[in-house]
């Protein structure tokens, strides 16, 4: 055996070994007493030992991976954007207000962004692929929770374990995808994954939305669970599993021990803090109509915010094992990026948060066709993703990101400038260009952030890519949505003033999110495109420990 539990004939320069059964030594354990031998047959481990050799064998098993591990992604949000349009149903359902309600919403955001970084770095000390089930499996508990919720209590908390579930599975997922795929291919899965970030919620809204009407709200979460059930058996069998020799999975629990004790958990739990006060004071700062930005709740958010934060960067001074090491810091591909990340959800979420407002109030148009019109975003977004990854290998990510941006520039300009003669053509190009922008600029700059980071730490680096966008889109939706109502108080006007009145109020909020576009824009021309070889290829290999 060598030191990664692989057979001394693996040929440690061939990916291919590493999914091949045959010198995986946990590949010839068919009965449940661990030889080969023994008469008790486990026929799971003979169904795993098969596909994995069939995967294995396979010149394209990276996407083997890649389509079990976007299947768990895609039942886990297909119900995001379809759940939160029945709040309201629901708060009459359950004789609650609709600021109790709110935390059906609220709650996940909070629990993401809580354990997000956390589970990032255990992902990186015990596993992404079990991380990964972990949180497929916390999301079908959590699904049932939901069908079955009793009270308003019941399910705030069972929308609460969803967002820790998701923030388990989603940091797994962009570390896997990082660990399977060669640098120069990095930048093609995370258009997939961008794909499901954006195509999920829509399948949701085509599919959820007449379930509903014709079943209730609880069969929707007892289809999730369905679908997740299936996930987690997908996965289970594809994703590999390695290092199966005792000795050697004793070598790597005592070292899992030894750096979980070691992890640095006042830098992480810092971090955790201030994200969680941050979306706190964004999220209550504008509650509904009625700003709260100087309440107490949300002073003392700011403040929380800001000295964790200043713990955080202390601790990446100054700790042994700093959650994220500070040289990552002075590297353009690792800043950059997430900047990136951060300023386009922030605009990106403005203009999605404030559509349907500008529709009703400033166009006085039905739910109906403002939703018609909004499918134009989501659908070019999602289209558009798998498309710019395979673009950027030919192009550069650079050039690509720069693209991305521009277009969404162009499109926050265009909403800025809306006006009541405007056609519907003119709002679905917007759309559609602020979608187009999204999907081009993302999959590079996740993809150029993951090849600056050791394959040792792309837990905590998916995790902090995600937590870049969450914040960006809860400050984008909160901020812009909090200027609208101020320019409704300030010129004196209801929403049921005359829509060309009404209309005028949105060109700030969109002036605001063009500005932050504007920025993301700037922001990509520091970024430096993986270098490739003539036939587009790298001669790195991808490395995959999964464990």
């Amino acid at each position: 055996m060598n030191d990664e539990g692989l057979a001394p004939h693996a040929d440690r320069d061939d990916v291919n070994a590493l999914f091949d059964a045959s010198v995986d030594p946990g590949g010839a354990a068919f009965g449940t007493l661990g030889s080969e031998a023994s008469s008790e047959l486990n026929w799971w481990q003979m169904i795993h030992s098969r596909v994995q050799s069939r995967a294995g064998s396979s010149p394209r098993h990276q996407w083997w991976i890649l389509g079990s591990l976007l299947a768990g992604l895609l039942a886990l949000n297909f119900t995001f954007t379809v759940f939160n349009l029945i709040l309201t149903p629901l708060a009459d359902e359950f004789h609650t207000s609709r600021s109790v309600i709110n935390w059906v919403y609220i709650g996940p955001i909070l629990a993401y962004g809580l354990v997000a970084p956390v589970f990032g770095k255990m992902g990186d000390i015990f596993g992404h692929r079990r991380l990964y089930l972990v949180g497929i499996f916390g999301a079908m508990v959590s699904a049932a929770a939901t069908a079955l919720a009793p009270n308003v209590a019941m399910l705030i908390f069972a929308r609460v374990l969803d967002g820790v579930a998701g923030a388990a599975s989603g940091a797994a997922s962009g570390a896997i995808l990082n660990l399977i795929f060669a640098p120069q291919d990095r930048v093609k899965a995370g258009g997939w994954w961008s794909l499901i970030g954006a195509g999920g919620p829509v399948v949701g809204l085509s599919v959820g939305t007449p379930i509903i009407a014709a079943f209730g709200w609880r069969a929707l979460f007892w289809i999730q669970l369905g679908l997740l059930a299936v996930a987690f058996v997908v996965v289970s069998l594809i994703l590999p599993r390695f290092s199966n020799a005792a000795e050697h999975d004793m070598e790597r629990r005592q070292r899992a021990r030894r750096d979980f004790k070691q992890m640095d958990w006042l830098g992480s739990w810092s971090l955790s803090l201030s994200i969680v006060a941050l979306m706190v004071g964004l999220t209550f700062g504008q509650t509904n109509t009625t700003s709260q930005w100087s309440s107490p709740l949300v002073l003392s958010a700011w403040v929380v915010s800001i000295l964790a934060m200043t713990a955080f960067v202390w601790r990446i001074r100054h700790a042994k094992n700093p959650l994220i090491p500070p040289h990552y810091f002075r590297r353009r591909n690792f800043v950059w990026p997430m900047v990136v990340r951060t300023t386009s959800n922030f605009a990106y979420f403005a203009g999605f948060f404030l559509f349907p407002f500008v529709m009703e109030y400033g166009y006085g148009r039905s739910l109906q066709a403002t939703g018609a019109l909004a499918m134009a975003r989501p659908i070019t977004f999602a289209v558009c993703s798998p498309i710019a990854g395979y673009v950027a290998v030919r192009i550069g990510e650079r050039t690509t990101a720069i693209a991305g941006a521009a277009f969404l520039t162009g499109s926050m300009v265009m909403f800025s400038f809306l006006q009541p003669s405007t056609t519907s053509w003119f709002i679905i190009f917007a759309l559609a260009l602020s979608g187009l922008g999204q999907g081009v600029a993302m999959p590079s700059a996740g993809a150029l952030m993951a090849n600056e980071v050791d394959p040792k730490e792309f837990g905590v680096m998916s995790a902090a890519q995600l937590l870049g966008m969450q914040v960006g889109q809860v400050a984008g939706s909160q901020v812009c949505f909090a200027i609208w109502t101020a320019m409704m108080h300030h010129d004196g006007l209801t929403i049921s003033s005359p829509p060309a009145e009404v209309l005028k109020t949105f060109q700030i909020p969109f002036l605001v999110g063009t500005l932050m576009a504007a920025f993301s824009l700037l922001g990509s021309f520091f970024f430096r495109s993986l270098s490739r070889e003539p036939s587009g290829r790298n001669s790195a290999e991808p490395v995959y420990d999964a464990h």
